[in-house]
């Protein structure tokens, strides 16, 4: 080739370069904000990045995940979210209820998925679950709704049980869907012959102190958090301390030692909630997209526990039970 040939192509070459490159596709970013800490996420980011995967998806290949961490700080929510949404992600995943509503305070705009709501309409982050409306949609474990019928199985196994704490993490959800479940609570408690201490606990920190008022009590009974899901371990540890029984609203926590619990698989929403991110980017609106419920709820019975604190579990409870763990 001959050297001014060679020079024209080169000039056509810078000329065009910038316009070639800009008409490649961009790889969409995701943003997803926790309020735990990298190491407390690490499940529900692997089944998160397993549903991504089933859809094609595979970060830094053609999907970009911006991940942030909260570290168990609620305060930090609203910063994180601000961080995101400063990205300009195609849509951010909020992991739970609290994510969700510090993420919808920073823009009405860009799609946000939820994996685990707790009552979305309470919570006002939907219109309804059929049609959300505006730019949420995602998945609920129904977690407060199911406090009754917890509550009805903490009495099938402890029958002469009278004196249950409940801990309850005030800002958790709404103030309306905490006091419906509170309401429930203690009208469930009413019919089942307990008396319910319920202990607030702000942070994970106050944990300590939090165990340390119930030391007297039959049992311990969790209401639905992402808090204490974070902070299952300790909670666990601190249960097993003063030797009570622990119910609780995740196998996770029975894995580990609790004696019962009872819900939808909060990991795997983790996963599920990638079929709402291939439909958004694939166009979908999140206001079209209905809020999915569970299909499936799990019991799950410790018995090496209910041995260690000499209890004889109901063979009823035990028949029914997904899993027993001896």
């Amino acid at each position: 080739m001959q050297r001014r040939e060679f020079l024209a192509l080169a000039g056509l070459a810078a000329t065009w370069s910038p316009l070639v490159w800009a008409q490649q596709p961009r790889v969409p970013r995701i943003g997803f904000l926790t309020t735990g800490s990298v190491e407390q996420t690490r499940t529900s980011m692997a089944a998160f990045y397993k549903g991504l995967g089933e859809y094609g998806y595979v970060d830094g290949k053609n999907v970009i995940v911006e991940f942030r961490a909260a570290d168990s700080k609620v305060e930090r929510l609203p910063t994180l979210a601000s961080d995101l949404v400063g990205l300009n992600p195609a849509l951010i995943i909020a992991q739970n209820s609290l994510a969700a509503r510090a993420v919808q305070q920073s823009t009405k705009s860009i799609p946000i998925i939820v994996p685990v709501m707790g009552d979305p309409v309470e919570d006002g982050l939907v219109a309804s679950l059929a049609r959300p409306g505006g730019n949420i949609t995602g998945l609920t474990f129904i977690g407060p709704q199911l406090v009754p019928k917890r509550l009805a199985q903490l009495k099938e196994a402890l029958p002469m049980a009278s004196q249950v704490a409940a801990l309850w993490h005030p800002a958790a959800y709404s103030k309306v869907t905490t006091q419906n479940m509170i309401n429930e609570a203690e009208s469930a408690a009413k019919r089942l012959n307990l008396r319910l201490q319920l202990v607030a606990v702000q942070s994970p920190d106050g944990l300590n102190q939090a165990f340390s008022t119930i030391a007297g009590e039959h049992a311990v009974f969790l209401f639905p958090s992402p808090m204490f899901f974070v902070a299952r371990g300790r909670i666990v540890e601190l249960a097993a301390e003063l030797r009570l029984p622990l119910f609780a609203i995740g196998k996770e926590f029975v894995q580990l030692g609790a004696l019962v619990s009872y819900g939808a698989d909060i990991i795997d929403l983790n996963r599920l909630c990638a079929g709402y991110v291939d439909k958004i980017l694939k166009g979908a609106k999140p206001a079209d997209l209905p809020v999915e419920q569970p299909t499936n709820y799990e019991l799950f019975i410790n018995l090496k526990t209910a041995k260690t604190l000499g209890i004889d579990i109901p063979a009823a409870l035990l028949a029914r039970a997904d899993e027993v763990i001896e």
